[in-house]
């Protein structure tokens, strides 16, 4: 069995995302440049990376590890994200929030159900298929 990916030593959290969409990686990319400390290895499930749990799963929702803790998605993941980030840890705080983290997931089931439409829109506004945003970390 191969290792799955965790967080490292030099990162306190790994980040799975699908790197064939490209609102995924201009989030990644954004998250990269405020990611000064280098505390977040993104896993790019696109290039085949080991994954905890099945390929499918992990790519219909966004995952992320925080050292020492299990696996967490969707909503929790991005507040997960957001409180490595000095600039957005105030949303990350707030997402341990129960009420908050209720609203937070309610918001990203939706935003599930037109993902395919935001990534065509993506698409044909070009300039995302050079994979030009991937860099450190494996993205």
């Amino acid at each position: 069995m191969s290792e799955q990916p965790t967080p490292t030593q030099a990162s306190s959290l790994a980040v799975w995302y699908d790197g064939d969409c490209p609102l995924c990686r201009r989030e990644v990319h954004w998250i990269q440049k405020l990611d000064r400390r280098e505390v977040i290895s993104f896993i790019d499930l696109s290039l085949g990376e080991p994954c905890p749990i099945d390929r499918q799963t992990m790519l219909a929702r966004f995952h992320a590890q925080e050292r020492g803790k299990g696996l967490v998605s969707g909503a929790a993941a991005f507040g997960a994200m957001w409180r490595q980030i000095p600039a957005l840890r105030l949303f990350g705080l707030l997402a341990l929030w129960r009420p908050a983290l209720w609203c937070l997931e309610r918001a990203y089931l939706l935003f599930l159900i037109i993902r395919p439409n935001l990534q065509g829109v993506a698409r044909s506004l070009g300039g995302e298929d050079d994979r030009s945003m991937r860099g450190r970390h494996g993205v």
